[in-house]
C-alpha cells in the first residue's frame, strides 16, 4: 500500500466539463499503485484545514514535481477505489508548484451530486487518476503532478506554464461500490435467462429457448446489505440490456461511466424492479414488449432482459435538478 493515496459530469473545475475518456487507466483491485510521496515535494507544501473544507495551502516556491508524488494526509476508512469506472465524488484544489497561486478548485461545499470516476478525472490529468487508485472514502491526498501528466486542455485553461507542475489537494468525499457485492440468491430460473459474471462483475446473459414472459418479471440475483431504494431516489447503476429474440446486447454501461436511474427514467420498471432493493444487489428484470416502458433502456421496443448492479444512491443535486 502506498504511503499514508454517457453524460457530461460537471465537477466545478472552472468551465471544464469532465467526460469519460477511452484509453484511461486500468488497474486490478488487489494491486494498488506503488508510488509514494517524494520527501522533497511533501516538505515544500503545508496543508491546513479540516477534511471536506477548502484547504489552506502554502507552497514554498519554487517547488517542482518531477514525478508523480502521492501522500495520504488523512487516511479514510470508507470504500476503496478499485476500478477505473467506479463512481466517486471528489473535491480538489490545484496550485502552481512554481508560484504557489491557486489555479482552480471545486467548491468544497459538501455537494455529493457531482459523480465522476477515475477515468473522467484522468482525462484532465493522468496524475489525478493515478492518485485516486486504491484511495478510500474519507481520505485527503496531497499530490504532485508533473506537467506531462496534465491534459493540454487543463493546462491551457489554468494557464499552466510549460516549466511548471501542479500541487493538488484532493478530498475523496464518497466512493460507490464498483459492482454488486451481495450474497447469492436462489431463484427458480426455469424458462428465464441466467446470468454469469466475469471477475470484474460484468454480467453475461443467457436467454433460453423458451416462451417470453407476458408480464414484468423481477429476480434478485445478488442481495446487497446496503440502503434500500425508495421511490424518490436516484440510483447509481451499471447495467446490461439484451434483446430476448435476437440475444443481442442492446446497451451496456460496463466499460463506461455508470448511469443514474430514477422513476422518471424507467416508470413501472423502477417501481417494481428497483424500489425496495438494496445497494449492493444485482437485479434481473424481464420487460415484455407490451409494457410501455420496454423502450426505456435503449430505444428498442422488443422484450428486454435487464441486469442491473445497484452501486449506490445519488445525493440530490445542489441545483435542485
Amino acid at each position: 500500500m502506498r504511503k499514508t493515496a454517457a453524460a457530461l459530469i460537471t465537477l466545478g473545475l472552472a468551465a471544464l466539463a469532465l467526460t469519460g475518456c477511452a484509453g484511461g487507466p486500468s488497474f486490478a483491485g488487489n494491486s494498488c499503485p506503488t508510488q509514494t510521496g517524494a520527501p522533497d515535494f511533501a516538505s515544500s507544501v503545508a496543508v491546513k484545514g479540516d477534511f471536506g473544507a477548502a484547504p489552506d495551502v502554502t507552497v514554498s516556491t519554487p517547488t517542482r514535481a518531477s514525478k508523480l508524488s502521492v501522500d495520504d494526509l488523512i487516511v479514510g476508512k470508507g470504500t476503496a477505489v478499485t476500478s477505473a469506472h467506479q463512481p466517486l465524488v471528489v473535491d480538489i484544489a490545484l496550485y502552481s508548484a512554481k508560484t504557489g497561486r491557486k489555479l482552480v478548485a471545486t467548491d468544497f461545499n459538501g455537494d455529493l451530486s457531482r459523480v465522476g470516476d477515475v477515468e473522467s478525472w484522468a482525462s484532465q490529468a493522468k496524475g489525478i487518476g493515478a492518485a485516486l487508485q486504491c484511495a478510500t472514502a474519507g481520505s485527503r491526498l496531497l499530490v504532485g503532478i508533473p506537467h506531462a501528466q496534465v491534459s493540454d486542455a487543463l493546462a491551457q485553461g489554468v494557464n499552466l506554464a510549460a516549466d511548471d507542475s501542479v500541487v493538488a489537494v484532493m478530498d475523496v468525499l464518497k466512493v460507490y461500490l464498483p459492482r454488486a457485492e451481495g450474497s447469492l440468491v436462489y431463484n427458480d430460473a426455469l424458462g428465464l435467462p441466467t446470468v454469469v459474471r466475469a471477475p470484474d462483475g460484468r454480467p453475461g446473459i443467457i436467454v433460453p429457448d423458451a416462451k417470453k414472459p407476458s408480464s414484468l418479471v423481477v429476480q434478485t440475483l445478488l442481495h446487497g446489505d446496503g440502503t434500500a431504494i425508495t421511490k424518490g431516489d436516484a440510483v447509481r447503476v451499471q447495467f446490461t440490456a439484451v434483446d430476448w429474440d435476437t440475444r443481442k446486447v442492446l446497451k451496456t454501461t460496463w466499460g463506461e461511466q455508470s448511469v443514474r436511474f430514477t422513476e422518471t427514467d424507467l416508470g413501472e420498471v423502477f417501481d417494481k424492479g428497483l424500489v425496495g432493493k438494496t445497494v449492493g444487489s444485482q437485479v434481473m428484470i424481464v420487460v415484455p414488449a407490451a409494457d410501455g416502458q420496454a423502450s426505456s433502456a435503449d430505444g428498442s421496443g422488443g422484450t428486454q432482459v435487464l441486469v442491473i448492479d445497484i452501486l449506490g444512491i445519488d445525493a440530490p443535486s445542489s441545483s435542485g435538478q
